[in-house]
């Protein structure tokens, strides 16, 4: 195991690829929601301003400590990805803007401080740089020098004043907070919340623009009606949801699961769909009750005040239905009134809501399995004979 500090470690290397979308998704929520924003396409970052220009941002997360200076493999580098999309857009007439964002600080004496936001004198930036290219062995500035060669004096000046250093960009750390600055509208309690659900959505994103699963930007608007969709989640009178088209992990038994609410829906003779549409409801609503008790957000008897609620409705319409049985025990008939009542819980109950705007269905449905399953006596049941076929198995009382 790599010890911290070791010169093998490939910590800042591996922060750089987490820097990457993180950074993006800072930005993209300080620019107009019209700016569009591509990830490894012509450089790290490129955004795409209303009127078409093209910011080709390179992004580089330095260990602490590190200084940028004029021989600094990651300015040239950068120099040679803009260089060719210059002259691939047409020189002069090119759309593009280039940037490199470092965590590093300009070292002392660089000609790179010539390319900061606020340096000015376009013949200086010039004269200085083509100073370094004569005068450096470097093999990589060597390659940059010949590749500037086709340039005019007028392209050279043109292409270099579209360049921005940008030294001591906050760290892949700082990130958060700055981020949290875009969250002001939404309570202090649930910010750590809702820039979770954020990234982790915009962590997807990314990965398929760079997979190359998605050709097209991720535009500002988006993220801002994503974030606006996450917020709505944690206003009174709702609760997030998190695991929509969500699937337990590793194989779904329904021939062989053990657990008391499958075996109460095998005992219906339901399909194995319906079945394995139960178990996945039951573990999304158990998996969404873990997700709002780590976050604090249920008050305190809730989910035992809204079970209680379930299984009085339940009740109700559990004498409805078994009014049918009046002297009648036949297997055929328990099932066919046990189907009815199941039907019910799973198709008419959705309005029985834990708050009034939680209207995902996995929440009603799965907490109906998740009664089913109390031990050691299920709170619901829907075969008419199932407790007492329970007490035979288990010798507990009916």
């Amino acid at each position: 195991m790599t010890e911290s500090g070791s010169p093998f470690s490939a910590a800042e290397q591996g922060l750089g690829y987490f820097f990457q979308p993180r950074f993006a998704l800072l930005k993209i929520l300080e620019l107009p929601e019209s700016t569009a924003v591509f990830l490894e396409k012509e450089d790290d970052v490129e955004f795409i301003s209303k009127n078409g220009i093209r910011s080709l941002g390179s992004l580089k997360h330095k260990a602490g400590g590190d200084k940028l200076t004029n021989l600094s493999i990651d300015f040239w580098k950068s120099v040679r990805i803009w260089l060719a999309y210059y002259r691939k857009t047409g020189g002069i007439a090119s759309n593009g803007r280039f940037l490199l964002f470092t965590t590093a600080d300009l070292g002392k004496s660089t000609f790179l401080f010539l390319f900061t936001k606020d340096a000015r004198g376009d013949e200086d930036r010039v004269e200085q740089t083509q100073e370094v290219l004569n005068t450096s062995k470097s093999e990589l500035i060597g390659k940059v020098r010949e590749a500037l060669k086709p340039l005019s004096e007028v392209e050279l000046s043109d292409f270099y004043s579209r360049i921005t250093v940008i030294d001591a960009t906050p760290r892949i750390t700082d990130l958060p907070a700055l981020i949290d600055l875009h969250l002001r509208t939404i309570r202090r309690e649930f910010r750590a919340a809702v820039f979770e659900r954020l990234e982790g959505w915009w962590m997807d994103l990314a990965i398929k623009m760079m997979a190359g699963e998605r050709d097209e930007p991720v535009f500002g608007y988006e993220v801002s009606d994503k974030l606006s969709a996450i917020a709505e989640e944690y206003r009174d009178g709702n609760l997030p949801i998190n695991f929509r088209g969500r699937l337990p992990d590793g194989q779904i038994d329904v021939a062989n699961d053990p657990r008391l609410f499958v075996k109460q829906l095998r005992i219906l003779d339901l399909s194995a769909a319906r079945i394995r549409n139960a178990i996945i409801d039951y573990y999304r609503a158990f998996e969404q009750r873990s997700s709002w008790a780590r976050e604090s957000l249920l008050i305190s008897g809730e989910i035992e005040e809204y079970e209680d609620r379930l299984v009085d409705e339940w009740g109700r319409y559990r004498e409805i239905v078994f009014e049918r049985l009046t002297g009648i025990r036949e297997e055929e008939a328990c099932v066919a009134v046990g189907k009815a009542l199941y039907n019910w819980a799973e198709m008419e109950t959705l309005a029985l809501r834990i708050r009034e705007r939680v209207t995902e269905p996995y929440v009603v449905r799965g907490a109906f399995h998740i009664l089913a399953n109390a031990s050691p006596r299920p709170r619901v049941y829907w075969h008419p004979c199932f407790l007492e076929r329970l007490q035979q198995l288990l010798g507990i009382a009916a």
